[in-house]
């Protein structure tokens, strides 16, 4: 017995992708021109983070929209997964960027440069601005785990920015040239901590984990508490998209007629909809022994030992 949920695309939030693509263009090349003309460190690498951003909002533009395709014969999931492989490789350079911040900024406390730090404040102030309109304007948009790291660049280069302008107020007033390369280090950090949460989730998608947030002996529970269910094996949940959720099991019932079966299926499907937000399920009614060879492979809790060998 199945049941399948659909994904529609969100224009508004390609619009809003594609808007913020092109201001963190323009905003990219007034960073490394101001970064060349004020030998500042600092403002380089927050061009190298906004190039990471301009690519993790191209990965995230072309996740929504293929997301927004329909299932077909080849694809009978669509492309729900899209936007999780966009999230995972945007982390994957994310972390990669703040390595070598870490090795440009290792070098220049080595051999300090003289930086301007009017400019400095001047170009960081308007990168506050724009990254933080930028990531107010995503949060408008879907919130899937694709959009969300998006959104984390965005925040991520909004508090790095102001931090730059923090230090070209410390530049000018002491003049200590290694305030620019100490910057960029913690600008690095935390790029490397912001990418982080968004690999691990993405990662465990991937992989086909359990959902962050659920836990499967309470979802065998909730099952085992509806009239009408004897037992429940084979369970199995993972997520298709970083906002849809399915999953898999076998119910033990009764001998019954067709129609009292179908009531109780809809029992279930209420109760994981409800309780777990999963609308995609798949589930098998036994009222016999579980003769499936290859399917029951392991117990939904400590507790059960219904399992079977390959």
């Amino acid at each position: 017995m199945h049941v399948h949920a659909g994904v529609s695309s969100d224009t508004a939030t390609s619009r809003l992708l594609r808007v913020s693509l092109l201001v963190t263009l323009v905003y990219i090349a007034l960073l490394v021109v101001a970064g060349i003309r004020a030998h500042s460190l600092a403002l380089l690498s927050e061009a190298g983070h906004n190039l990471s951003d301009f690519f993790a909002l191209l990965l995230s533009w072309g996740a929504v929209y293929l997301q927004g395709r329909s299932p077909n014969p080849r694809k009978t999931f669509g492309y729900n997964r899209a936007g999780v492989l966009a999230a995972f490789v945007n982390g994957l350079t994310l972390v990669l960027i703040s390595f070598y911040i870490w090795y440009e900024a290792f070098r220049r406390l080595l051999n300090p440069v003289d930086v301007q730090p009017q400019l400095m404040i001047w170009v960081a102030a308007a990168g506050v601005v724009m990254n933080g309109g930028i990531a107010l304007l995503l949060m408008r948009g879907r919130r899937d785990i694709n959009l969300r790291s998006a959104i984390v660049h965005e925040i991520g280069d909004t508090l790095s920015t102001a931090a730059v302008i923090i230090g070209g107020v410390a530049i000018a007033i002491t003049g200590q040239r290694w305030i620019d390369p100490a910057l960029s280090v913690g600008i690095g950090v935390m790029i490397l901590w912001s990418s982080i949460g968004i690999i691990r989730e993405s990662l465990n998608i991937l992989l086909e984990g359990i959902p962050s947030g659920m836990e499967l002996d309470r979802i065998e529970t909730s099952i085992r508490t509806i009239p009408g269910v004897n037992d429940v094996h084979d369970l199995h949940v993972w997520s298709i998209g970083s906002d849809t959720h399915s999953l898999s099991c076998h119910v033990s019932i009764a001998d019954m007629r067709a129609s009292e079966s179908e009531n109780l299926l809809r029992q279930i499907r209420d109760e994981l909809a409800s309780r777990f937000h999963i609308h995609h399920t798949t589930i098998q009614f036994e009222y016999a022994v579980c003769e499936v060879a290859h399917g029951c492979v392991i117990p939904a809790s400590p507790g059960h030992e219904h399992t079977h060998e390959r």
